[in-house]
């Protein structure tokens, strides 16, 4: 997939160029068939974090080097540092370290100078790294800083999909984001659950959201919810149950307070109960 850059707002011309230079030469490194995903996500950390260091591993073997920083050298390397998923029990060990080196280059990426709030460098950047980390990732995927993943190999993106600041997307069950679904900034949505029992014992059921889904600030939807088609879940809710297609739920936990205008008739029947005989 050929590297499409974004619609420069109020960037300088040059500027935009060598954004998007980069970004195309990164976009080549990762997708060739013998890449060493480490090696390029130790290499372009190293290049971010440590401008002008050319003798990476002298510095690490030289005796002089200041212990904290051949640690801080040495966590540039996924391989040399670990991420929280790998401690779950429901990990697939050879699929997370595939994807493992991109997960850390992504996160350590976003807290750089050079990351962060730039949001020209920063979209297209995660939008380079998204097919390769995801199962399935549409075109024009949107991404803001300081999103994070359980595994991130068992999510799939559909097209046009916007996910705004510091939201978690906990893919441990699976979570299906359809066409034109929007995230706002700090949501959670979550794919797993522990037994109020035994905090060890973890379910894990799929979360899907249609098409057109919009989960507003703060909102949280639990696993195995499904957001029905164009449905909405508001500020600070909490989905513990489906949300019916056109539907804005709201509050904790989050229920039916209206529906959308463009919604079709079928949107308004009201949902029914099975008739039992006494």
């Amino acid at each position: 997939m050929a590297y499409l850059p974004l619609r420069s707002v109020t960037l300088p011309g040059e500027i935009s160029r060598s954004y998007d230079a980069w970004l195309e030469e990164l976009q080549h490194r990762l997708a060739a068939p013998a890449a060493d995903w480490h090696r390029i996500a130790r290499d372009i950390l190293c290049q971010i974090w440590y401008p002008g260091l050319r003798d990476y591993e002298e510095r690490i073997a030289d005796p002089d080097t200041p212990a904290a920083t051949r640690l801080a050298l040495l966590a540039l390397d996924p391989r040399n540092i670990t991420l929280e998923p790998e401690y779950y029990a429901d990990v697939d060990p050879e699929r997370f370290a595939r994807v493992k080196p991109l997960l850390w280059l992504w996160y350590s990426f976003d807290r750089s100078p050079l990351g962060g709030q730039n949001v020209h460098l920063g979209v297209g950047f995660r939008r380079i790294l998204a097919p390769h980390l995801f199962a399935r990732c549409g075109r024009n995927f949107k991404c803001f800083q300081f999103t994070e993943f359980s595994f991130g190999y068992k999510l799939e993106v559909g097209d046009d999909v916007v996910v705004h600041r510091h939201v978690l997307l906990d893919d441990r069950g699976g979570i299906t984001l359809g066409d034109r679904v929007s995230i706002s900034d700090y949501a959670n949505i979550y794919s797993h659950t522990h037994s109020i029992v035994d905090q060890k014992d973890v379910t894990n059921a799929a979360t899907i959201l249609e098409d057109d889904v919009r989960i507003t600030y703060h909102a949280t939807v639990l696993a195995g919810v499904r957001v029905g088609r164009n449905g909405m879940v508001g500020a600070s809710a909490v989905a513990t149950k489906d949300v019916r297609p056109y539907h804005v739920n709201v509050g904790i936990p989050a229920k039916s307070i209206r529906v959308k205008p463009s919604a079709p008739p079928e949107a308004y029947v009201t949902e029914r109960v099975a008739h039992r005989e006494p």
